[in-house]
């Protein structure tokens, strides 16, 4: 059979007892065991039931109780036939209290039979029992036929009520649970891709930095094998102590970048061109603002690697570096003035412009570098 309202069952979430707040579920418990106790006393204090009559009462009491424990526990399994089968048991309880005397109990078994019933059970399984419960309890019940129907009508209202209700928690509770999986697998992203940044740090600092100090030694070895001039060995192994230099200054510089201790854009841009032996200027265009840490690296790594690009390939050459800060974008524009080609004794130094290109193009933006219409010219532009 499809399944719909009539044969639906209120969720794992709405039967199971951490749905509902603490005060309530203590103020639930207060009012389990204050009926128990009373049905309990009302068996032993019984003039009509005497020695070990009151002792099978009490007995056929606890019977009762964990019968109903059963219950709960089978709808909470939304096993429908245990569920009924227990819920009949309990049904046939009452009607044995009642035929013994014991007419409290046994008012009270079928009232609670005809809340949990449709606060538990199925539609179409609960108002059968419920039905069959407030009729038996309308046929012994001593008050007015008014009142009695009134009570009826109160008890049936108050199982559905408590339905909605539990229904109503147990949707808070899945809705809760999703939103903690969300945010977990939200934190889980935002480590990883913490840690891709990471990597992608460790990379462009140490990777190039040691491969091109590498292969300065490895020049070096060989010129000293070969008995070459003591002046080429020793210029190799300068350019791999300055490449040893630069790639510890980048390294703390990643760190700082990492540690979010970084120097505001300007001003690293300002200090880069303070430093190049060529003359070099920058100029800052649109409304300046805090960039995020991604795209900021980015941008520090692609000035640095062309002005070593120009101090090396084109000494003596003229640099305009100029930083725009555009409303969905931000553009780095370096450019030098050209000159005789200088000794690329750093060759391999540095993060090289096809690490950086990709860099650009995983923030979505990009990164051209070519012939200009004087020197070479790199322009980075990343969506801000």
């Amino acid at each position: 059979m499809t399944e719909n309202v009539w044969t639906r069952w209120p969720s794992r979430e709405a039967l199971l007892p951490e749905s509902v707040s603490r005060p309530r579920r203590l103020m639930s418990w207060a009012v389990r065991l204050t009926v128990f106790g009373m049905l309990l006393w009302g068996a032993f204090t019984s003039s009509r039931l005497h020695g070990w009559g009151s002792v099978a009462a009490a007995v056929g009491l606890v019977v009762a109780v964990c019968v109903a424990w059963g219950f709960f526990r089978t709808t909470l399994a939304h096993r429908v036939w245990p569920s009924l089968a227990l819920v009949a048991v309990l049904l046939a309880i009452a009607v044995a209290a009642r035929s013994v005397g014991f007419e409290g109990p046994a008012l009270v078994i079928w009232c609670g039979c005809a809340v949990v019933a449709l606060e538990r059970l199925p539609l179409a399984s609960a108002l059968p029992v419920t039905s069959v419960a407030l009729v038996s309890y309308a046929v012994v019940s001593d008050d007015a036929w008014l009142t009695t129907v009134a009570t009826a009508g109160g008890l049936a209202l108050a199982g559905y009520v408590l339905r909605l209700d539990a229904e109503a928690r147990g949707s808070a509770q899945r809705l809760l649970a999703q939103e903690r999986a969300a945010l977990a697998a939200e934190a889980e992203s935002a480590a990883l891709t913490e840690r891709a940044r990471i990597a992608r740090e460790i990379h462009d600092v140490l990777a190039h930095s040691l491969s091109a100090q590498m292969v300065h030694l490895e020049a070096a070895r060989l010129l000293i094998e070969r008995d070459a001039d003591r002046q080429q060995i020793l210029d190799r192994v300068v350019a791999a102590r300055g490449m040893a230099r630069d790639g510890l200054a980048e390294t703390r510089q990643a760190l700082s970048a990492l540690r979010g201790d970084l120097t505001p854009l300007e001003d690293f841009l300002a200090q880069l061109v303070e430093t190049a032996e060529s003359g070099a200027e920058v100029t800052i265009t649109g409304e300046r603002r805090t960039l995020p840490a991604e795209a900021s690296q980015a941008v520090r790594r692609v000035a640095q690697e062309a002005l070593t690009n120009a101090r090396r390939h084109a000494p003596g050459a003229g640099v305009r570096v100029r930083l725009d800060y555009g409303a969905h974008e931000v553009t780095l524009d370096v450019r030098d003035s050209g000159g005789p080609p200088g000794e690329v004794t750093g060759s391999g130094g540095g993060y090289g412009l096809l690490g950086m290109r990709e860099r650009a193009e995983l923030l979505g933006g990009s990164l051209r570098a070519g012939p200009g219409e004087e020197g070479f010219v790199v322009t980075l532009k990343v969506p801000v």
